[in-house]
């Protein structure tokens, strides 16, 4: 028996509402022993935009908390000493912004100490990976160049300023639940590194001696599933694919500057509706999978709560899945031991074929040109689609076993959710018009030239060659807000839309008679209307996790609908505009943000307005019972949520609604 290792840091992932409501939250969780802090910001601000912005309307405050400027990052730290806190922030493409104000902040709370001793005091991470963005969580903003030169600026500039602050987190943790495999996962994760380790090599910022110092600050943040073997073998790969990467490929000869760095939530998308109090045994496992190998363990670990397939999880949920992780490091003699799987033959085994296949597909990424190139091309979404519509299959075949929804689904009432409208938190519609009336008397009440010189100076920066960070820095002390940030960079960058894999997706071959008859429900419906069935799936507003919409779109394709997807972050005037022009026969709105009660009627006013208020709309989310009636009530045809894992018989019932709007039988 060895001596006691420390545990892990402890987190949970938290925020929303408002800066003061989420402080209070994590002055509670850190009085329970929560270790670190992981700030959830909700999507405007994931995007870039303000409260008061068309985008953002009903997404305020309600994945995570807002944070317009810097007067709001200081409310949300009053009272908590960032110098001696973990501060993890699940922030990508205006990571960089996020960081100057989390930097002032810092320096507000300690006048007497001089900056620089300050800034060597503060730890933690911010995301920052911006590839994983494109493929499935849908918050970014820029192309993929401009993208890569904010978080080069970003690891840059903390290399020396911030030496113990982590400044990139690349996250193959979306990519799982984008869909990939194990393999894919490592590989895809690893190409992203050496993207962003090329990218800051090749930038000749950072002195050939130092680059040491930044591959050291490179961590990963990963995903760990219910085949929880598999997931810890996984890990042990990660661990042996990086310490060779590194060596080989960029010289580190420093052990300790090679260590495989790793924060993890464990899998979110693996929570189910159905018989929720299953998640949290799943929860336990996949814990498993990141603590019980010493030689591949978290340095950081946040948990999901069991009702986040529900809604927004509650304090004392969230205090749940913290005891969850307590338990394990105090209560057990896990952390008394060395490796127990060294020499293990399975293990070896196991390892080994996950390597091999990862080194496959990076050396197929990298014959494309590199990560970037491959997101550019298609290649990675289309990939990710691919595998999740194959697990897809799996599930709805029964082959992939999910206790309580494909098997065991029989069920006593639940304690738990016997009252679903206390079952999870709900955030109170006013945040949004208080989030709006506060930043516009936060514009009135700045020094407006200070502002205008900020935002100068960071629109001719993006347009050379300047580190941006000192330029975001001056923006952060001058007001300016995280909208005005972001247009500035619009500005010069331009926007992106990222491929969306559906048209390239390959479906696995043979899936049952029921796709067999709806095909033919298509076609008869089509004939009977004198026209292909048309089908638009939208995203409305901010929400950019979009792995339910594509396999929807992907059904839909192979069920014989002429499929309209164009991807994420949509008006509803644009989803509008779009079914009107393309003359779709129904329409499917995927909403998992909350913000269903907002985007969805307006959907339905425009459709009315513009003549076109008998198509049927079809809404599928996390939409709780009270507000699936609502919706049902304006005149939605149908909703859906996670618990309907039958895509085709979804699809049948898209048919049948067609033929309800032209008088036709069902």
């Amino acid at each position: 028996m060895s001596e006691r290792d420390r545990p892990w840091v402890m987190r949970t992932y938290a925020g929303h509402s408002s800066p003061a409501e989420s402080n209070a939250l994590y002055r509670r969780n850190l009085d329970k022993g929560q270790t670190g802090l992981s700030v959830a910001f909700d999507l405007p601000t994931q995007t870039g935009y303000d409260a008061d912005d068309e985008l953002a309307r009903g997404e305020v405050g309600k994945v995570g908390v807002p944070i317009q400027h810097l007067g709001d990052l200081t409310a949300l730290f009053d009272g908590i000493p960032l110098t001696r806190m973990n501060t993890s922030m699940t922030i990508n493409a205006p990571a960089m912004w996020l960081l100057a104000l989390y930097q002032e902040v810092a320096l507000a709370q300690n006048p007497s100490v001089a900056a620089e001793d300050v800034l060597r005091e503060l730890t933690g991470t911010t995301q920052n990976d911006i590839v994983k963005e494109y493929l499935s969580r849908g918050t970014y903003i820029f192309p993929p160049g401009p993208s890569l030169r904010l978080t080069t600026d970003t690891i840059a500039y903390t290399v020396s300023a911030m030496p113990q602050w982590n400044p990139v987190n690349i996250c193959s943790y979306h990519l799982q639940e984008a869909g990939a495999t194990p393999v894919q996962e490592v590989a895809f994760a690893l190409s992203t590194a050496i993207a962003v380790l090329d990218a800051v090599r090749d930038s000749g910022q950072v002195p050939p001696e130092r680059f040491g110092d930044v591959v050291q600050r490179i961590s990963f943040f990963v995903n760990a599933g219910v085949r929880f073997v598999e997931e810890m073998c996984k890990m042990r790969a990660f661990v042996t694919l990086w310490d060779v990467m590194t060596r080989e490929r960029y010289g580190i000869e420093d052990a300790r500057q090679r260590r495989f760095r790793y924060g993890v939530q464990v899998n979110s998308l693996g929570l189910t509706e159905a018989q929720p109090e299953n998640n949290v045994q799943r929860i336990v496992l996949e814990m498993l999978a990141v603590t019980l190998s010493k030689g591949a363990r978290a340095r950081a670990v946040q948990l999901p709560a069991w009702n986040e397939a529900l809604g927004l999880p509650r304090p004392w949920d969230q205090q749940w899945s913290l005891r969850l992780q307590q338990v394990l490091a105090h209560e057990s003699d896990l952390l008394e031991y060395e490796d127990l799987f060294d020499g293990s033959p399975v293990v070896a085994a196991k390892v080994a074929s996950i390597v091999e296949g990862a080194r496959l597909e990076m050396a197929r990424v990298a014959e494309m040109g590199g990560a970037i190139a491959a997101v550019e091309s298609g290649y990675l979404k289309s990939a990710l689609v691919s595998s999740h519509t194959a697990r897809r299959v799996r599930i709805e075949a029964g082959e992939d076993v999910v206790v309580g929804v494909n098997r065991f689904t029989s069920t006593e009432p639940s304690p738990l959710t016997a009252d679903l409208e206390t079952a999870f938190q709900t955030v109170d519609p006013a945040v949004e018009s208080a989030a709006v009336q506060a930043v516009r008397q936060w514009r009135a009440a700045r020094d407006p030239a200070a502002v205008a010189a900020a935002l100068q100076r960071l629109r001719e920066d993006a347009s050379g060659s300047a580190n941006l960070m000192n330029a975001s820095l001056e923006c952060a002390r001058a007001g300016v807000t995280t909208g005005e940030w972001s247009s500035a960079l619009r500005a010069v960058f331009g926007e992106y839309r990222a491929p969306t894999g559906v048209s390239s997706a390959v479906s696995p071959s043979g899936t049952g008679p029921l796709l067999t008859q709806v095909r033919e429900r298509v076609l008869t419906t089509g004939s009977d209307i004198g026209a292909h069935l048309r089908l638009l799936i939208g995203k409305p507003g901010l929400d950019g996790h979009s792995n339910g919409a594509e396999q929807v779109a992907v059904r839909a394709r192979d069920a014989g609908f002429e499929v309209i997807y164009q991807g994420i972050r949509l008006t509803p005037t644009q989803i509008v505009d779009a079914a009107v022009a393309e003359d779709v026969h129904a329409i499917g709105l995927s909403v998992l943000s909350g913000s269903h009660l907002e985007v969805v009627p307006e959907v339905l006013r425009g459709l009315a307005e513009a003549g076109a208020g008998d198509i049927p709309v079809i809404v599928g989310g996390i939409i709780p019972e009270a507000d699936q009636q609502k919706l049902l009530s304006q005149g939605v045809s149908e909703v859906f949520t996670p618990r309907d894992i039958d895509l085709t018989a979804m699809m049948n019932h898209f048919v049948t609604h067609i033929r309800k709007a032209h008088h036709l039988p069902t």
